[in-house]
């Protein structure tokens, strides 16, 4: 066994990276006296798109904003079925039920915890009207498969890319060359934070002018500006709209964020490798399964623990982490498990046996650019002397 010292100091599950260059921004949109959405807001969509390759994109308040938008906008409504994964956070689901529509959902691969382009298919039915694939911790979808059957079916592709910032599937970053559109996250854990935030993405130009009036309370083109000078006070109510606009003080950040995302990305790039190396020299841990043909954010960095070798379970185990001062998550409980979501439409365990048994090992551990060497070091170390202790 090797000799293990714990720390004193807790090392937390997440740590945003915020540096002087946000702060100063920050502070110069309050001075600047336009708080609202206005120029800056403007701007981050422009500089968003355009390092996405992307056509359009909306800035909003939140990625659950985006999601429901982007069904708004395509027209998806009552008497509507759209398939999605139940290995989400449940906005994804919810937004499917926000629009009238029913959530139907397709158990994951195993190997990638992404949603299954097979059970896609078996899932179709006439009133099928879309499919909401999740980039499940960064990891990429099979998404000629998932669009090959879309175009047969006549199916909209709305893609969770919520964790998928940096992503790329086939060398293209996830974003670029969209046939539907893309809802990313700006939380505070997320690649690039704007505290909350989320923008909506497409290349289809009737979709982001939709996008527009149902995320800015159903107000007429550019009706943000009315108080600045050329604006005009006359602006019509074309649909009954939300509340869903980012503002300038959350662009200000993102502006700054996304001009460093080069260098964070490759920041966690580095840590993820290291617990890619280390941990394969673990048996009892799983570590993360990464397509040849996508390039993996690392959002998340989830390991599966083996079960069959220890003598404890994931939630021991993750006490077993928070004992040693290592904050930890679990993405996700399965939307299917909720209670809303059971009494609803009658989800029971075993539905889902994939998404079942994921669930039951899967572990986040602490990933972000602020992480240090020597507390990845200890991280690997803490894994490693648990499954010691308690290995068969």
């Amino acid at each position: 066994m090797s000799e293990f010292k714990k720390r004193d100091e807790f090392i937390p599950y997440n740590k945003p990276d915020i540096t002087d260059a946000e702060i100063g921004e920050v502070v110069k949109t309050l001075e600047s006296g336009w708080v609202a959405k206005g120029p800056r807001t403007v701007e981050f969509e422009k500089e968003f798109a355009s390092h996405l390759g992307a056509k359009h994109a909306v800035a909003m308040n939140s990625c659950t904003a985006a999601l429901h938008v982007s069904l708004l906008a395509a027209g998806i409504g009552k008497g509507d079925e759209v398939i999605t994964s139940p290995m989400t956070f449940a906005s994804t689901a919810n937004t499917i039920i926000h629009v009238g529509a029913t959530p139907v959902f397709a158990d994951i691969d195993y190997k990638t915890g992404c949603i299954d382009p097979t059970e896609i298919e078996k899932k179709i039915t006439p009133k099928t009207k879309a499919v909401v694939p999740i980039h499940y911790s960064g990891e990429v979808c099979d998404l000629d498969r998932i669009y090959e059957t879309a175009d047969r079916h006549g199916l909209f592709v709305s893609e969770d890319a919520a964790h998928a910032l940096e992503s790329r599937y086939k060398g293209r970053l996830i974003g670029n060359r969209l046939k539907g559109t893309a809802s990313y996250s700006f939380y505070a854990t997320k690649n690039l934070t704007t505290g909350e935030g989320g923008m909506l993405v497409t290349d289809d130009d009737g979709i982001d002018a939709k996008a527009r009036i149902w995320a800015g309370q159903g107000m007429s083109k550019n009706a943000w500006n009315r108080y600045a000078k050329g604006g005009t006070w006359r602006y019509d109510i074309c649909e009954p709209g939300f509340k869903y606009n980012m503002f300038d003080i959350q662009a200000a950040i993102g502006l700054k964020q996304l001009a460093r995302i080069g260098s964070m990305q490759e920041r966690r790039a580095r840590i993820a490798a290291k617990y890619q190396r280390e941990f394969a020299k673990i048996d009892a841990v799983e570590q993360p399964f990464v397509p040849d043909y996508a390039k993996h954010s690392w959002h998340l960095y989830v390991i599966r623990i083996v079960p069959e070798l220890l003598t404890i379970n994931r939630d021991t185990f993750i006490e077993e982490l928070n004992a040693r001062n290592i904050g930890t998550s679990v993405h996700f409980i399965p939307v299917t498990y909720m209670s809303a979501y059971t009494k609803r439409y009658g989800f029971k365990k075993g539905d889902f046996p994939n998404t079942d048994k994921h669930f039951e090992r899967i572990i986040s551990l602490p990933l972000y650019p602020t992480l240090t060497e020597e507390e990845s070091d200890y991280i690997v170390a803490a894994v490693r002397d648990i499954v010691e202790k308690f290995h068969k």
